[in-house]
This record gives C-alpha cells, structure tokens and sequence, in this order.
C-alpha cells in the first residue's frame, strides 16, 4: 500500500482550522449581528451609529443566506479536507474555492464604484474591518490556494493520489 502523501502544516493549519474558523465569524455576524455587518459595508463613517436599526426582511433574509454559505464554506473546507490526503481531491476543492476568491472579490466592485478602486483593493492602511476580512483575507486565502496549486512547498516525488489510487490498483 503507498503511502499517503504529506500535506505541509503550514497548508493544514490554513485550510482545516484558520479559514473556516474565519468563515464561521463571517457567518455569526451576518446572522446575528446583521446591521452592524451592513454597516461595516457602508463607506460613510456615521454608518455606524444607526447600526442599531434592524435591516429590512430582504437585506435580512439575504444576510442570513449569506451567513448559511458562511457555514457551508466552513463545513465543506475543514470536513473534506481534513478527511483526505488525496491531493487530487485537495486540488479539486481549493480550485473550486480559487474561483470563489475572485466572485467574492467581484461582490466588492459596487463598493470601489463609491470609494474608488485603489481605496477598496489596494489601500490597505485605510482599509475597514469588513475590507480586510473582504479584500484582505481573502487575498490570503487566494495566495494560499493558488501556492497549493502551484505545489509550493509540496514535495515534487508524491504524486497526490494517496491511499485511494493505491487500493484501487490492488
């Protein structure tokens, strides 16, 4: 039986714990604190102060799904992954999760329509809360998954299939 290939903690700790963990406090917020997330979005500095104020039931509704994908995210990232070793499968869920990087980071857009492109994606020293956690971490995860992609750091004689190809040629 091959053995299964090595997953660098520096990729384990990012993908099983830190990221969904970081999802699972994008979907708390969304849920339970939905008008301070809307407000945080907001580019006006007195956003804040009406914070307070429930969202109507659509943006309510929309921020609760929001916060369910949040969750999902979270479930299928730590769950899959940390169920395998199997590169193809963790090459196969961090892609679907790239391409998710870039929608999340095209959701910003009408926000760089208000503040300016520079201030929403580049001007990191001004940036909110929320454009960290929307912009910022995000870049982080796309760096990360696209070095994982790339085999940064993955040692180059393992082929990434693991157990489940070699069971399968038994």
């Amino acid at each position: 039986m091959a053995r299964a290939p090595y997953i660098p903690l520096v990729y384990r700790l990012f993908f099983l714990y830190v990221e969904p963990v970081s999802a699972l406090l994008g979907a708390y917020f969304a849920a339970v604190q939905p008008a301070d997330y809307l407000a945080y979005l907001a580019p006006a500095p007195t956003s804040l102060a009406t914070a307070s104020t429930s969202p109507p039931t659509p943006t309510l509704v929309s921020l609760l799904q929001l916060a369910n994908l949040y969750l999902l995210f979270a479930l299928n990232e730590h769950l899959v992954l940390s169920s395998t070793s199997d590169r193809r499968v963790w090459r196969r869920l961090l892609l679907g999760l790239l391409i998710a990087d870039f929608g999340h980071l095209a959701t910003m857009v009408p926000l760089a329509h208000e503040k300016g492109f520079l201030a929403v994606f580049v001007d990191f020293p001004r940036w909110s809360a929320m454009e960290w956690g929307s912009v910022g971490f995000v870049y982080a995860g796309a760096s990360m998954r696209m070095s994982f992609l790339a085999g940064v750091g993955l040692p180059s004689g393992d082929t990434g299939q693991g157990r489940d190809a070699a069971s399968k040629a038994e």
